[in-house]
């Protein structure tokens, strides 16, 4: 069982094991839900995060100075 002091801004480190467990990073985003005397820390993933992620790269290659060019004379 991993323990965490909260702050007296309400804050609290989520222990590394439970981070790594979680695949939480820095910047994602979570829920928290109070159900029969528990606080549940849910990840929230965002509809088409995984997709976006792995178009990425290739969505690159349209920001060009050409590609600007192009729509400005639109």
């Amino acid at each position: 069982m991993d323990i965490a002091k909260i702050t007296s801004k309400g804050q609290t480190t989520i222990p590394v094991s439970i981070r790594k467990a979680a695949q939480l990073e820095a910047g994602d985003t979570v829920t928290f839900e109070y159900k029969n005397d528990s606080v549940i820390i849910r990840k929230i993933r965002m509809a088409g995060d995984d997709y976006l992620k792995s178009i990425s790269e290739t969505l690159n290659e349209w920001n060009s100075a050409e590609d600007e060019e192009a729509w400005h004379e639109l």
